[in-house]
C-alpha cells in the first residue's frame, strides 16, 4: 500500500491522462493507454494510479533504507519543482544539462566536485582573499557559481544512489541509460512516446503539464519524506531502550540501597 493516498480526480484535474499525438506513440505503451481523441492518445488513469502506488511504495522503502534519490529533470516544466523537492528532503538533483558519465563516471564527476569543495571552502577561510587580488577572487567565484550551476545538486551524491527519478524519459535518455548500465533502478513519468520496458517502474502519464509533473512530484515528497521518517524510528528506539535500560538500574540501585538500610 502506497505512503500517500493517490487521488485519481486530482490526476485528472491536473491533466495527467492527455497523451502525445496517436502518430507519436510507442507501442509498448498499448497496455497504459485507454482511448483516442482528436487525433491524441488518452492515458488510462486506473492505471497510472497502480503504477504510481507500486512506485511511491519502491521509494518509501528506499528512503527507509538510507539510500539516496536522484531527482533528475531539465526540462523547463519540472526544472523548479524538482528542486524544491530535493531540497525538501534533502536529495541530490539534476536541473541542468546532464553531463555525460554523472553516474558512471565517478573519476571525472567526483574530482571536479572534490575541486568545486575545495575552492568553496578556500573561499569561505579567507584564503583566496588574502593570496589574490580581487580580481583574481572574482574569477574564482564565477568559477564556484558556474560549476554549482553544473554540479550543485549532486555535490552530496554516493558513488551509488539506491534509485533514479526521471520526469521525462526521452529528454533525459542519458540519465536513464547510466542508471540501468549501474543497475540503479529506475523511476520514471513516461508518455505515450515513451517505451516503459527500459524503466523499472513506470508511471503513465502526461510529462509536459507543469500541472500534472508538480502533483506526482508532491506524491513523491511525501513517499521519500515517509521513508525518512521510517529510518529514524529504529535509532529513536535504541536511544529509548537505553534510557528504560538505564532509569531500570537506577531503580534496582535505589532499591537495594534501601533494603540495606532497612537490614541494618
Amino acid at each position: 500500500m502506497a505512503t500517500a493516498q493517490v487521488d485519481i480526480k486530482k490526476l485528472l484535474e491536473a491533466g495527467a491522462h492527455f497523451g502525445h499525438q496517436s502518430s507519436r506513440w510507442h507501442p509498448r505503451m498499448a497496455p497504459y493507454i485507454h482511448s483516442k481523441r482528436e487525433g491524441n492518445h488518452i492515458i488510462d488513469l486506473t492505471k497510472t494510479v497502480e503504477a504510481l502506488d507500486r512506485a511511491l511504495d519502491f521509494l518509501t522503502q528506499t528512503a527507509a533504507g538510507g539510500k539516496q534519490v536522484l531527482l533528475v529533470s531539465t526540462k523547463r516544466q519540472a526544472k523548479d519543482k524538482i528542486k524544491d523537492v530535493a531540497k525538501a528532503t534533502n536529495m541530490p538533483y539534476v536541473t541542468e544539462r546532464w553531463l555525460g558519465g554523472m553516474l558512471t563516471n565517478t573519476a571525472t564527476i567526483g574530482g571536479r566536485i572534490k575541486h568545486l569543495k575545495d575552492l568553496e571552502s578556500r573561499m569561505i577561510s579567507g584564503e583566496l582573499a588574502n593570496r589574490y587580488s580581487k580580481l583574481e577572487v572574482q574569477r574564482f567565484q564565477e568559477e564556484i557559481d558556474e560549476m554549482n550551476h553544473l554540479y550543485g545538486g549532486i555535490k552530496e551524491l554516493a558513488a551509488k544512489p539506491g534509485a533514479v527519478f526521471v520526469v521525462d524519459v526521452i529528454n533525459d535518455g542519458i540519465a536513464v541509460r547510466e542508471a540501468r548500465k549501474l543497475g540503479v533502478p529506475v523511476v520514471a513519468i513516461v508518455d505515450t512516446n515513451g517505451d516503459p520496458s527500459q524503466i523499472n517502474y513506470p508511471i503513465p502519464a502526461n510529462d509536459d503539464a507543469t500541472k500534472a509533473i508538480s502533483l506526482i512530484l508532491d506524491y513523491v515528497q511525501t513517499a521519500i519524506e515517509s521513508g525518512q521518517k521510517k529510518a529514524a524510528k529504529p535509532a529513536d528506539k535504541t536511544e529509548a531502550k537505553k534510557t528504560a535500560d538505564s532509569s531500570s538500574k537506577t531503580v534496582e540501585k535505589t532499591e537495594t540501597k534501601a533494603a540495606t538500610k532497612e537490614g541494618k
